[in-house]
């Protein structure tokens, strides 16, 4: 090998993980997952808002995936939603869902 000359190790394209992607990513699934139940149980934004104790505008960034996830809030939204979160997580893959809790 000559003089200015290294080898040098680089990760093929489809094996990175870029972190921001997968947190916006967890971010958009959460969002969907609080829309779908919003939606099932009959809420509107407002009533949401006053359930979990966040603002309006809280909940609009949430449900449009701005917004990411964190344990007091998945806890937040799991009582205001009555439901049980259901969530699993991958490397780069996350799914969420709101799980009504039994009658």
């Amino acid at each position: 090998m000559s003089a200015g000359y290294h080898t040098s190790w680089t990760i093929p394209e489809a094996h990175r993980v870029d972190p921001a992607y997968v947190e916006a990513g967890a971010a958009i699934a959460l969002g969907q997952a609080v829309y779908d139940r919003r939606i099932a149980l009959g809420l509107d934004h407002a009533t949401l808002a006053e359930r979990t104790g966040l603002s309006l505008d809280d909940i609009e960034r949430l449900e449009g995936g701005g917004t990411p996830p964190t344990l007091p809030l998945l806890r937040t939204l799991s009582a205001a939603l009555d439901a049980k979160l259901d969530m699993s997580v991958e490397s780069d893959d996350t799914h969420v869902s709101f799980v009504p809790h039994a009658a």
